[in-house]
């Protein structure tokens, strides 16, 4: 009995020391989506060659390997494109050709200073990470000019995934300890007392599992997000040969919408307002001076009654 609680109160400064590690994790903020597998897909296959390094058991005497770096790269960048809606279809083909996926795909249609409309679209794709050059000097084809902006982000994750493998060796080996306390326990409230803390055991490996293939599948597929922007969108204006800038193009470009609407106007006054005034005048206001006219002349007695007498002329 005196082992038992012995390994009882080992167990528990165990669960103590992951619950405040677990605290301590710095959390890797996502950069394009959840994981893969939230959208459906099946997941990327893990280098199994890191994994063997983080976890595998030091062997005394011999010289420890070194294991390989786990980076997270993602890009972005944004195109100007005459078709967005043709170019994001090439992307997404792009992705299911280089053993990638879509994660999201969007488009839209935004009203330029003119008054037009000109589409826009925005596709965020996940590709092999070895392929990430590949993949974006395809993707920057699709244009026939330089992006308008691009970047690509990288985020070194090893340490904080040795650390993950360290604390989940901790918890299983902590968690196979309760099992065998658990299996030699007699008394109901001893049970239930191993029960409790082997439950909290499991579903903080379960936390530490799912952060570790995050990074896993992060660092094996990066993420790509692209702004398509339509041709359109960022022609200069140009008036007779002339292309105005900054205030100048701001000012013309008002004018141009104001008269726009001024004509605008005019047209809706002519071939809208008029036609329904002359037709409100035709059901209401000629019947009503008809009616008006045959009173007056069917009561004329009660016509010069009201109206007042005209005072006689003073001679002077």
């Amino acid at each position: 009995m005196v082992k038992r609680i012995v390994a009882l109160i080992f167990i528990t400064s165990l669960l103590g020391l992951a619950a405040c590690a677990s605290r301590a994790v710095p959390t890797l903020a996502p950069a394009a989506e959840a994981p893969r597998e939230a959208l459906g897909v099946a997941p990327s296959v893990a280098s199994d060659s890191f994994a063997g390094n983080i976890q595998g058991q030091a062997v005394p005497g011999a010289p420890q390997a070194q294991p390989e770096r786990l980076v997270i790269k993602n890009s972005s960048l944004s195109l100007v494109v005459d078709d967005p809606v043709k170019s994001l279809d090439n992307i997404s083909s792009l992705a299911d050709e280089m053993g990638g996926f879509v994660v999201t795909a969007n488009m839209s249609e935004t009203v330029l200073d003119s008054g037009a409309k000109a589409p826009q679209g925005n596709i965020t794709i996940r590709i092999p990470a070895e392929r990430l050059t590949e993949a974006l000097k395809r993707i920057k084809a699709e244009s026939k000019q330089a992006p308008l902006n691009e970047s690509i982000n990288s985020q070194d994750v090893t340490s904080e995934y040795t650390d993950l493998g360290s604390r989940l060796r901790n918890l299983e080996a902590a968690e196979a300890q309760l099992t065998e306390i658990m299996g030699s326990a007699t008394k109901t409230e001893d049970v239930l007392a191993v029960y409790n803390q082997l439950v909290q055991v499991r579903e903080q490996i379960e936390v530490i599992k799912g952060q570790m293939k995050y990074y896993e599948e992060s660092a094996a597929m990066s993420a790509i997000s692209v702004d398509l922007v339509a041709n359109a969108a960022v022609q200069p204006l140009t008036i007779g040969g002339w292309q105005p800038v900054g205030t100048a193009r701001n000012a013309v470009q008002a004018l141009i919408n104001t008269l726009k609407m001024l004509g605008s106007l005019v047209i809706w006054i002519i071939l809208y307002i008029l036609p329904v005034v002359l037709v409100l005048s035709v059901i209401f206001v000629l019947p009503l001076r008809w009616l008006w006219r045959a009173w007056r002349r069917s009561h004329p007695k009660a016509i010069k009654k009201a109206s007042p007498p005209v005072p006689p002329e003073q001679p002077t």
